[in-house]
């Protein structure tokens, strides 16, 4: 379980959304389960319910996650295929857009910023 960041700016509740696409990532929700309702949530993590909900309704409104009335919230099938669209054109831009940025202020060369990248990838145990 991930520790929430409430000093942070990123609001509690997005961090909830993002701790459940990790887990479905992981592989530990697949297609068609059952994710944590918005009261379990607010236990493990010491939230307002509501907060909680705030986070799921979020997957919800991203086809992440569908409701079935009374019985909780449920992985959509596509949703680990959305979930890497979502964060390779969102997330993943973005930090490299901020890696760029930060190696031009830096004046880190293309080439120099490419093996640094390679370097990395390779201590991560990536191709």
């Amino acid at each position: 379980m991930t520790i929430l960041n409430t000093d942070g700016t990123k609001p509690i509740y997005v961090q909830i959304a993002e701790w459940i696409e990790t887990e479905i990532m992981n592989g530990h929700f697949k297609s068609d389960d059952k994710v944590y309702s918005q009261y379990q949530l607010a236990e493990m993590y010491t939230i307002n319910p509501a907060t909680a909900a705030k986070g799921l309704n979020l997957l919800v409104d991203e086809h992440i996650l569908y409701k079935k009335r009374g019985l909780g919230m449920f992985v959509t099938a596509k949703a680990k295929e959305m979930i890497m669209h979502k964060r390779k054109n969102q997330t993943l831009k973005q930090l490299v857009q901020d890696l760029v940025l930060e190696a031009n202020r830096l004046q880190i060369t293309e080439a120099e910023l490419i093996e640094m990248i390679k370097e990395e990838k390779l201590e991560e145990g990536g191709q």
